[in-house]
């Protein structure tokens, strides 16, 4: 049965509330900017567009991801929430960023004097505390799936691009309004505008700096990352537990979608099992393994021989294991 909208929201809930906080004081801002003639707000508009329209696409992108399987494509429609994660990077760094020097490099060439402050701070004490909860959301939900993992690192593991990208959208425009709030001040305690327009040229810094680490997050996951460490080892102590199996000499994995995993495990079979106890033995470890690890949405096992599988490469990350087996990085 298909999802009530109520679910829906809940789902997706961290994209919501930062779409809902970021067309209200969008609208905040630039009529702020046109009343005061500041260009670090101007900026902060064009900030809060962009930041709208990113979360439009990751939910498109969500729902996308969602359609089940054809023959066209058998492992699903999951990339393309990455697909849509590595566009909103890329609009961040063209729109957010571009706009933002842009307007702060012309307000400096050309400065233009500003009016009575007092609208500029009421508008983004407002945009602060809607950003703030936007941002209060991102964090809790993301908490919830970090563990004990820290912030960096729970982010560069992370599958799911809609929470992370959300978390540094957020960030980033907390520390915009502190900074064209810190802009306007200045303007008007120096009596130099210009200023202002050099906080305009920060704030459009700052969002290029998320930009590229949000390209560059998703373009890893775009390519095809492997699933945590952790699962990898649940899966070779699965398939290794069984009496007939001599070896696993790999198991590889990729993300389809943030909970979908395509596993391929070679494994070296005893030779006195025959072709038909094979097939039963694979379907009961398949059967296994979806049990221990549901996001596993397609397995492959194939019967090889230990001397003619291809190891993949020990890294520095994972240690060989006894008998010269080696645990692949993906």
């Amino acid at each position: 049965m298909a999802k009530t909208l109520t679910a829906r929201i809940k789902d997706d809930i961290v994209l919501y509330g930062a779409l809902a906080a970021n067309l209200g004081i969008g609208v905040a801002k630039f009529v702020a900017a046109g009343m005061t003639g500041s260009s670090s707000m101007l900026t902060e508009g064009f900030h809060s567009v962009v930041d709208s329209g990113n979360q439009v696409l990751l939910l498109y992108g969500q729902r996308k991801a969602k359609q089940p399987a054809d023959e066209a494509h058998p492992f699903g429609y999951g990339r393309e929430l990455y697909f849509w994660a590595f566009v909103v990077a890329i609009l961040i760094f063209a729109i957010g960023a571009g706009v933002s020097i842009f307007e702060g490099w012309r307000h400096i060439q050309e400065p233009e004097p500003l009016t009575s402050p007092t609208i500029n701070y009421v508008v983004l004490a407002i945009s602060f505390a809607l950003e703030g909860s936007s941002w209060t959301i991102a964090v809790r939900e993301f908490s919830k799936t970090k563990g004990d993992m820290g912030w960096w690192s729970a982010i560069h593991r992370s599958k799911d691009p809609a929470g992370f990208i959300v978390l540094f959208e957020d960030s980033a425009a907390l520390a915009g309004l502190v900074i064209a709030a810190i802009g306007i001040w200045a303007s008007h305690a120096f009596d130099d505008p210009r200023i202002d327009g050099a906080a305009s040229i920060a704030i459009g810094l700052i969002l290029a700096l998320v930009a590229v680490l949000l390209a560059r997050e998703s373009k890893g996951l775009l390519i095809g990352e492997r699933a945590d460490p952790a699962v990898i080892a649940t899966i070779r102590k699965i398939v290794a537990a069984h009496p007939a199996i001599v070896s696993v000499n790999h198991v590889r994995t990729v993300h389809a979608a943030p909970d979908s995993i395509f596993a391929a495990i070679s494994a070296d079979f005893d030779d006195a099992v025959t072709m038909g106890d094979g097939e039963t033995m694979i379907e009961a470890m398949e059967t296994e393994l979806r049990a221990a690890v549901p996001t596993l949405s397609s397995i492959y096992i194939r019967p090889e021989k230990r001397e003619n599988a291809t190891l993949a490469p020990v890294s520095a990350a994972a240690p060989a294991s006894s008998g010269g087996e080696t645990t692949p990085q993906r």
